[in-house]
């Protein structure tokens, strides 16, 4: 049992923790840091010097963006494969944070050296095309994210080498969801190739008759120009009175993407797509 002499007051803790005292109350509340006593009569709180240990560890768990309910949880299991797990996915969630947060950075800038809207627009080539009957080999999947195509093209490439699959096309990537989707996106990585092509599960050929869509091609970091051909597709489609081809179930309708250059190869700053709507 702690000798009542060497218990501190709340403000003395608060120092030495570097936690506020609005947050050590927080952390009662929540059960997370409870004090070692409290006077009935004035509510004062007092604090064992063993605690500054637990406080230190709640300390550094808030600082790397975890909740009370989870800094509960997780003291429970301090020192446990759970606990080490936790941290580990509270990284992937950071380093992931870093990177969105570095392209909006790199998109303020772009937008700070532009002058309007029509500069912003007028750099991109937008086109009506007709698109003549091809023959698409796909890897269908649902995706965290956009920016994890990259999941699909991994198990897709190597499956087309194991079939011995010739492509005779571009690449691309078909999106099957009818809205922008934040999470769980249903894609489709694709390759052009014969029409006579004949492939295996987990591929499928998909053969798609002539089209007429509207073409937007871009240069430079997907996750800032893909925004901007989506903004120039809509501007050219209300512009010329066309109308978006989609329907939920013909795949033929859907609007897909198409690179010009290997994203792999070539710096992130030079790599061109082409963003593709079908109309009527």
């Amino acid at each position: 049992m702690t000798d009542p002499s060497k218990l501190m007051s709340i403000g003395s803790f608060s120092s030495l923790s570097r936690i506020s005292v609005r947050m050590l109350r927080h952390y009662d509340a929540g059960g997370v840091l409870v004090p070692a006593w409290v006077d009935d009569a004035t509510g004062y709180r007092r604090y064992a010097p063993e605690q500054l240990a637990d406080a230190a560890r709640i300390r550094e768990l808030r600082d790397v963006g975890f909740g009370v309910s989870a800094i509960g949880a997780l003291l429970a299991v301090f020192g446990s494969d759970t606990y080490a797990d936790a941290l580990r996915s509270q990284r992937r969630l950071l380093v992931d944070e870093a990177a969105s947060a570095r392209q909006r950075l790199a998109l303020i800038e772009r937008m700070l050296d532009r002058n309007d809207l029509e500069n912003t627009l007028s750099d991109i080539e937008v086109q009506l095309i007709d698109i003549p009957a091809q023959t698409l080999v796909t890897l269908r999947g649902v995706i965290p994210v956009y920016a994890a195509e990259g999941e699909l093209w991994a198990r897709f490439m190597p499956e087309l080498q194991r079939q011995r699959i010739a492509v005779t096309g571009s690449g691309g990537c078909i999106d099957h969801d009818a809205e922008f989707r934040e999470s769980d996106v249903d894609e489709s990585v694709f390759v052009e190739t014969a029409a006579d092509v004949e492939v295996q599960a987990p591929l499928v050929a998909l053969r798609f008759p002539a089209r007429r869509a509207v073409c937007a091609t871009v240069t430079g970091p997907f996750a800032e120009v893909i925004p901007r051909a989506h903004d120039r597709i809509a501007a050219f489609v209300n512009d010329h009175g066309l109308r978006l081809a989609r329907t939920r179930d013909e795949l033929a309708t859907h609007h897909f993407t198409v690179y010009r250059n290997d994203p792999n190869r070539v710096p992130e700053p030079e790599a061109t797509i082409s963003v593709v709507f079908p109309v009527v």
